[in-house]
């Protein structure tokens, strides 16, 4: 499996294997085994932390739910489970503009320019059926290059109970 094509039907899908917003933490270590923890979200608290399978970036939260997923596309190679992508799970990136439109056209996942961003060295777009997110760095006279692409939460409250652990 190419890249593009991961990236496209994530964005189309919501899913990468068994990651999905909303998704059950020990379903997800089950599958995919025990992540690098990067640590929390909050210096005040334990919880939501942020865990990594190479690239592939899930934040979870204190009810052990997946609540924010991103793959890192700035670095030299993308890095993904192999249990998920096939292959060695290794990808290149510099992913430019028009091959990420293209392959999400060709994936028939819809999208369209996300013009809130703050930085004028940056563009995005989202689709419509995900939400997913898809920001590029614009070097100076080149196509945009993709930097990141993540999905959004699942806007959930968390119903876990806080615990004198969970600060």
């Amino acid at each position: 499996m190419e890249i593009l094509d991961v990236l496209a039907n994530m964005a189309k899908t919501g899913r990468l294997g068994p990651v999905f917003s909303g998704a059950d933490w020990s379903d997800v270590t089950t599958a995919l085994g025990k992540p690098r923890d990067i640590g929390t979200m909050s210096r005040n608290r334990k919880w939501p932390r942020l865990f990594a399978y190479g690239d592939l970036e899930l934040s979870v939260c204190r009810c052990r739910k997946v609540s924010l997923i991103c793959i890192q596309t700035w670095r030299d190679v993308v890095e993904l489970p192999v249990s998920i992508v096939g292959g060695t799970g290794t990808f290149p990136a510099g992913l430019k503009h028009p091959d990420v439109v293209s392959a999400l056209d060709k994936a028939g996942c819809s999208w369209a320019p996300y013009p809130p961003l703050p930085l004028g060295d940056q563009c995005s777009l989202v689709t419509i059926p995900t939400g997913a997110n898809f920001t590029f760095e614009i070097p100076e006279d080149e196509d945009p290059v993709l930097n990141v692409m993540g999905l959004p939460g699942d806007g959930h409250t968390c119903s876990a109970r806080t615990t004198g652990q969970d600060h």
